[in-house]
């Protein structure tokens, strides 16, 4: 039996240990210093964008093609397990746009319908009809110049509560199996040599942060790390390093490595080559949560409505929803690598 261990418990990890918890043969383990997502998945707001990006081709569209496809079975699949409702919006996304935008998506619903897919252009009559809280002729701020002209259509897309689908993929995962442990770090790894001389992980030694006992995870065959922005961190004991025999002991966690990072000794060049092959840098992002006495619009239809990376989010799965998520998650760092919030 092959053992399985996996760093980090956000949606990510959840997702990996409940789907290998579903191969036979596996034992699987996962590691987090914190509850599940309670991290980066906890402010997440669950959009996911797939027939409506403009990914056509390749691994990015394969990704995705195969995400939409797997959440209509994955979210019955853990409610039937977990019997605990998960908020999932099967109302779609609709994108706002403008006129110089239109070309660009006409050529995307020309390849979608030719894939099988379903992507739609609404004109700005069928926009206030559909979504009358959406003003189509409403003018000012930096926009003062250009006016809604139309929006994309993606009926197959879909949102979902990151948290809630988090909790119901531990839960369905440990009936299946596998092993959660919480509130541990990684403190050392133990090393074996393969028979290509290739140093190869069997034991990870932990740090009880908020337990009483650190367990020792043993006889490890695969190490998966998705720990977020944690998994430089806990790459660190594999890279900035001090060998001792077959042990690797961590040292002090490092940042990612700066552009302008020149190493000056080996113990520098290997964390400048970690930061080289694993690039993480964070990615802002900033929402409110606004609860209303009644639905934007029709109450009946309450899709994703997304424009310039801003998001309006529909709460409970868009079911007659009178509560919203607004926000960006998206604000990309400056050139000199400082992170700060997108102009208003």
């Amino acid at each position: 039996m092959s053992h399985v261990v996996v760093i980090g418990c956000g949606v990510v990890g959840a997702a990996i240990a409940y789907e290998l918890s579903q191969v036979p043969g596996l034992k699987i383990s996962v590691l987090d210093k914190q509850q599940p997502a309670t991290a980066a998945t906890g402010a997440a707001l669950g959009v996911l964008m797939g027939v409506i990006s403009h990914k056509i081709k390749g691994k990015a569209w394969q990704m995705r093609q195969a995400s939409i496809q797997r959440y209509e079975t994955l979210i019955p699949e853990l409610e039937a397990i977990t019997k605990h409702h998960i908020p999932f919006n099967r109302q779609g996304i609709l994108m706002l746009c403008f006129e110089e935008d239109l070309a660009r998506w006409e050529s995307l619903v020309k390849v979608r319908t030719s894939d099988g897919w379903q992507l739609e252009i609404w004109d700005a009559a069928k926009v206030k009809s559909r979504c009358p809280q959406i003003d189509c002729d409403a003018e000012g701020g930096t926009l003062s110049d250009r006016r809604l002209s139309a929006a994309v259509y993606s009926p197959q897309d879909r949102q979902v509560d990151p948290v809630s689908l988090t909790l119901a993929l531990v839960e369905a995962a440990k009936r299946n199996g596998v092993s959660f442990h919480f509130g541990v770090t990684v403190e050392e790894y133990d090393l074996s040599t393969t028979t290509q001389h290739q140093p190869r992980v069997r034991q990870v030694k932990t740090k009880a942060v908020g337990v009483e006992k650190s367990p020792l995870i043993q006889d490890v065959d695969w190490l998966v790390v998705s720990a977020g922005l944690g998994s430089l961190e806990t790459l660190h004991p594999l890279a900035g390093k001090v060998e001792q025999g077959e042990k690797i002991i961590p040292e002090s966690p490092s940042l990612p490595v700066p552009p302008s990072f020149h190493p000056s000794s080996r113990e520098n060049s290997t964390q400048f080559e970690l930061g080289r092959m694993v690039d993480i840098r964070p990615v802002l992002g900033q929402a409110i949560q606004v609860k209303l006495k009644h639905p934007l619009g029709n109450p009946d239809f309450q899709p994703v409505i997304t424009g310039n990376d801003v998001h309006i989010v529909p709460c409970s799965g868009g079911a007659r929803a009178a509560e919203y998520w607004v926000g960006a998650t998206v604000e990309f760092p400056t050139d000199k690598g400082e992170i700060v919030a997108a102009p208003t």
